[in-house]
C-alpha cells in the first residue's frame, strides 16, 4: 500500500495540439508505479503519430470509434488493473513531474476518492474541491482532473453513464455520494485543465446544453419528493441567474 499501482487514463480524439504534453506529463512522473492507458476515438489528425512515438512507454492503447467520452472512459477502465484510477484527458496535464508522488504520500489510503485542487485556464486559477457536502446535490464540487479514484468504486457503480456527453463525471460522483463513498481532500494541486474542452465552452448554446445535462443528472438521481421540489426551485433560479450573467458579460465584451 506504500506504492499502489495507479492507472492513468487519457481519452483523446483529434487532440494533436496538446496530446504530447499530456503524455509527457505522465511519463515524466517521478512516481513510477503507474500503468498508462491511452484510448483514442479514431483520430484523423496527427494524434496516432504522437502516440506511436511513445508506444513502448504506454501499457495499453486502443484506437477505435466510440459512443462518446463516457464510452471511451469505460473502455479505459476495462483495461486498467491499478488499485486507483486517474483520468487525465488530452488537453490536460499534471502540474509538475513530482506531483503524483506528493499526492500518494499525503493521501488517505482508506479513501474511495481522493480530491485535489486543479489549475484552470490561461490564468491558471486555482479551483479547490468542495467535497461531498449537501450542495453537491445541486452542483459539481470536485474536478475529475484532480481526482484519484479507487477502481473498484468505478466498477461497483458500473462505470460512466453513456447517456451523458458532458456531465458523466458529475453523474458518477453524485452516485458515489449517494453510496456514501469516502472522499478525502488532499491539499495539493494535481493537474492543469485547459479551457479547450467541451465543458469549458461559454457561448449560451453550450452553456444551455451543459445545464440540461446537469438537470438530467438531478432527475436521474433524485430520491425524494422534497428533493424534486428543491431541484425545480433551483433550476428556476439558477437558469435565470446564469442567463443574466451571460448577458452582462456579453455587454462588457462588446464595449472593450
Amino acid at each position: 500500500m506504500e506504492s499502489p499501482l495507479i492507472s492513468i487514463i487519457t481519452i483523446t480524439l483529434n487532440a494533436e495540439k496538446y496530446l504530447e504534453q499530456t503524455i509527457k506529463s505522465v511519463l515524466y512522473q517521478t512516481y513510477k508505479n503507474i500503468e498508462y492507458i491511452v484510448v483514442d476515438g479514431g483520430s484523423s489528425d496527427c494524434s496516432l503519430e504522437i502516440i506511436n512515438k511513445y508506444q513502448k512507454q504506454i501499457d495499453h492503447f486502443i484506437s477505435e470509434k466510440d459512443e462518446g467520452i463516457a464510452d471511451a472512459m469505460n473502455k479505459g477502465v476495462a483495461l486498467a488493473t491499478g488499485e486507483y484510477v486517474i483520468f487525465l484527458h488530452a488537453d490536460d496535464y499534471f502540474v509538475n513531474d513530482n506531483i503524483l508522488k506528493v499526492v500518494v504520500d499525503k493521501m488517505d489510503k482508506t479513501a474511495d476518492i481522493v480530491a485535489c485542487s486543479i489549475q484552470y485556464g490561461e490564468q491558471l486559477s486555482i479551483c479547490e474541491p468542495r467535497g461531498f457536502t449537501f450542495w453537491f446535490n445541486f452542483k459539481q464540487g470536485i474536478y475529475h482532473q484532480g481526482i484519484v479514484c479507487r477502481r473498484d468504486l468505478i466498477e461497483k457503480l458500473n462505470g460512466f453513464d453513456m447517456q451523458f456527453s458532458i456531465a458523466m463525471d458529475y453523474d458518477f460522483f453524485v452516485r458515489a455520494y449517494h453510496l456514501r463513498a469516502k472522499l478525502v481532500k488532499v491539499p495539493a494541486i494535481l493537474a492543469v485543465m485547459r479551457e479547450s474542452g467541451i465543458s469549458s465552452r461559454q457561448d449560451w448554446q453550450s452553456l444551455k446544453y451543459r445545464f440540461n445535462e446537469e438537470r438530467r443528472v438531478h432527475q436521474k438521481n433524485c430520491r425524494s419528493f422534497s428533493m424534486k421540489i428543491l431541484y425545480q426551485l433551483y433550476w428556476f433560479l439558477y437558469l435565470s441567474y446564469r442567463r443574466l450573467l451571460f448577458i452582462h458579460k456579453t455587454k462588457i465584451q462588446r464595449h472593450k
